[in-house]
């Protein structure tokens, strides 16, 4: 799993065991003790269980032995801090939309200063995961909701949860301002998009598709493929005609068009040319059977 702020995790350096939190096992779980009566999923009885104040005499309970059941994330903060106030509302509107999935464990600092001490906390607000009694990730800060998301996919795939991909709704917005021809609308969402979540498919490929648009605007595609046929090496008349194919649904055409004009190029208009039959690959995606195919052929036509 990725962590969104720290590319070291701190776990692989030792920095916090939780088995120094574990005490005896509860009645329920000691050998010949009759199963007790609540939640099968080792939540609390009543209330919202989903989302739990921790406290020294409640961690093992929350966080360890809740974490057997599902994943737990533990978010270390304060009242009266602006980053912490900003931040915990929006842990609790994922964990609402999460639907029980995963339990919010909530530390106040100046409440727990050895629960926070244990955890090696040095600024909040700071976010840990929990999977199976052992932490997994961690963060620290404030960051972008939709990187939030994805390290909240993360952590409940590490914790065994089958989950749906969330839909981002200024996808929906970006798309809309696509089909609508407002580019400038469009390529502003998608950048958007991407400031947050640098590796956003969906909106790189939506970016890719903007600049196509542009690209092609105002001209004839009969006769700019007439022109790119009667010039096969003029590289503008080449990328325009390729531009085409693709909207017109023939990406394998200008796919090859383009890995032929790679073969018969060199220096800069190899490049241009390389980048440009790169750009329309993202409107696809790298699962696209034929983007495979044109990729190994671009690998043999520049090596």
């Amino acid at each position: 799993m990725s962590d969104p702020r720290i590319t070291s995790s701190i776990f692989t350096r030792g920095a916090v065991d939780l088995s120094t939190l574990r005490g005896p096992a509860p009645a329920s779980s000691r050998p010949g003790t009759p199963p007790q009566g609540g939640p099968s999923n080792g939540a609390p009885a009543g209330g919202n269980t989903a989302i739990v104040d921790v406290t020294e005499a409640t961690i093992q309970s929350d966080v360890l032995e809740r974490s057997m059941a599902m994943p737990v994330v533990v978010f270390f903060g304060a009242a009266g801090f602006p980053e912490s106030d900003e931040f915990a509302p929006v842990l609790e509107r994922l964990n609402a939309e999460g639907g029980g999935s995963w339990v919010l464990a909530r530390v106040d600092v100046q409440e727990n200063p050895r629960i926070a001490q244990m955890f090696r906390v040095q600024g909040i607000p700071m976010v840990y995961a929990v999977v199976g009694g052992q932490p997994v990730d961690a963060f620290s800060g404030v960051v972008p909701e939709a990187q939030l998301r994805q390290w909240l996919q993360a952590v409940l795939k590490a914790g065994g949860v089958t989950v749906a991909e969330p839909e981002d709704p200024r996808l929906d917005e970006a798309d809309d301002a696509l089909m609508s021809g407002d580019l400038d609308a469009a390529e502003q969402a998608y950048r958007k998009i991407l400031a947050d979540a640098p590796a956003d498919a969906a909106a790189t490929a939506g970016l890719a598709q903007v600049g196509v648009a542009r690209r092609v605007a105002g001209a004839d595609p009969a006769a700019a493929l007439a022109a790119a046929e009667s010039a096969p090496d003029d590289v503008a008349a080449q990328l325009l005609a390729a531009d085409i194919e693709v909207l017109s649904g023939l990406a394998e055409q200008a796919y090859s068009r383009l890995v032929g004009l790679v073969r018969r190029t060199a220096g800069e208009d190899r490049e241009t040319v390389r980048q440009h039959l790169v750009s329309l690959f993202s409107i696809a995606g790298p699962d696209d059977p034929a983007v495979a195919s044109a990729r190994r052929a671009l690998a043999s036509a520049l090596f």
